[in-house]
């Protein structure tokens, strides 16, 4: 079933419960796979997860079809969505989705607010919200070489705004260097959703491990409203805001962030630290207000002036908060 394709029915599995008795089903759970994979895996999980009562939907893109362009893949998604949606105008949905399903779910999403007050909840395993470092490194002009131009894109700001009215669930996983092998954590993370990040579990094991399993159950079970926005954040929370918004800016571990040096300080203790990286690649890190580091980022050589401008820019925003101490001032 996970090598069928998707052209006769959005229906790719039913609960036995519900394919037998033809009662509807009390939640629609939408399984979505990623990149260089078909909906097999990602069925499965969806039968681990669901209850007798909900009918999973897993489309499948195509193997192949996930290298290029992303378009029909979110075509593809959204028409799922939208026939089960009208389907069951009364039934409360899910999303868990993988990797590029992820990538895809968020542009889905945005393009139909309408829908989110349907959606229950959106689980993100692996997913580069933040842009993934592989493809800034297949692509770093964004050119359009296939698939990695459009993983290479930042979607946080879309992200964070779901999270604000859908409960959001985002899981990672650190092999040791802030990675799982294919995404680095930081360009997992969105602000306003739960966080978890596993240890030594690789990218494709998200999507069968059994931590993933049963962080999804314990999230489902005690789901909540996502907290209100704040009006306020912390200075260091405005500053890795910025500091993402660079051009060229690629989220990092921050395992560099100790040979790092200052390059904004601020009264409070937050502040902005550059290092120069191996082949002269720049990494910039924001620290909090207790010192530690808050977010790790690079920019390639293509991106140097752009650097520059956007912390000279950041600099002069903050002008009334640096503190005398800052090598940069």
């Amino acid at each position: 079933m996970g090598e069928k394709g998707y052209s006769h029915s959005i229906f790719d599995l039913f609960s036995g419960a519900i394919a037998m008795s033809g009662n509807l089903p009390k939640t629609i759970l939408f399984m979505q796979h990623g990149m260089t994979d078909t909906n097999y895996t990602m069925s499965s999980l969806g039968r681990c997860l669901a209850a007798s009562d909900m009918l999973v939907i897993a489309p499948n893109l195509g193997y192949v079809k996930t290298l290029f362009s992303l378009e029909p893949l979110i075509a593809t998604v959204e028409q799922a969505a939208r026939e089960a949606l009208e389907q069951y105008p009364e039934v409360p949905a899910r999303i868990v989705a993988t990797s590029l399903g992820g990538v895809i779910w968020a542009e889905v999403l945005n393009r139909h607010p309408e829908w989110w007050v349907r959606v229950e909840s959106l689980v993100l395993l692996g997913s580069p919200i933040g842009g993934a470092h592989l493809a800034r490194v297949v692509d770093p002009l964004g050119w359009g070489i296939g698939i990695a131009k459009e993983l290479g894109v930042r979607r946080r700001a879309i992200a964070q705004r779901i999270a604000a009215e859908i409960p959001t669930l985002v899981i990672a996983s650190d092999l040791g260097m802030g990675h799982d092998g294919t995404v680095s954590v930081e360009a997992t993370k969105v602000r306003g959703a739960e966080f978890v990040c596993l240890a030594g579990v690789k990218h494709a094991e998200l999507r069968v491990h059994p931590a993933v399993i049963a962080a999804i159950r314990a999230f489902w079970e005690d789901l909540k409203a996502p907290f209100p926005k704040s009006e306020h954040l912390e200075l260091s929370e405005v500053l890795v805001e910025r500091v993402q918004m660079i051009p060229g800016m690629t989220d990092a571990h921050g395992h560099h962030f100790l040979q790092s040096r200052p390059y904004l300080l601020f009264q409070n203790g937050a502040g902005i630290q550059t290092w120069l990286g191996a082949w002269g690649i720049p990494f910039v890190f924001v620290r909090d207000e207790q010192g530690q580091c808050a977010y790790g980022g690079y920019v390639g050589w293509f991106h140097w002036w752009e650097l520059y401008q956007g912390l000279e820019a950041i600099k002069a925003e903050f002008a009334q908060y640096v503190s005398g101490e800052s090598a940069g001032s």
